[in-house]
């Protein structure tokens, strides 16, 4: 997880009431992965790239390269495990916590 310095916060008065988001594509300048309670954990051996995982990702926490999946971006995984409901291959496992 990345930490946050503190010269990116924004002071209290420029927050939004309820801290709603009033533009599109802001998502990725805020890591809510921090709000996790279980953790997906790629197994790069077991994995076919058959890439059944990356759509079904509510966050698109699972990045492609070059053709090929990579590892998760924890910063914005909610911990949500359906990647690892839909791996027929069990390259995917959920663990609890952070």
């Amino acid at each position: 997880m990345r930490a946050v310095d503190i010269n990116e916060r924004s002071p209290w008065q420029d927050i939004t009431e309820g801290n709603k988001i009033y533009e599109a594509a802001t998502s990725r300048n805020f890591c809510t992965g921090e709000w996790r309670t279980s953790t997906p954990e790629f197994d790069r051996e077991k994995c076919k790239q058959c890439l059944l995982c990356v759509p079904v990702c509510p966050d698109s926490s699972i990045p492609v390269k070059n053709g090929a999946r990579d590892e998760f971006d924890y910063d914005h995984c909610k911990g949500c495990g359906i990647c690892a409901k839909v791996c027929p291959f069990g390259a995917i496992t959920m663990r609890e916590g952070k």
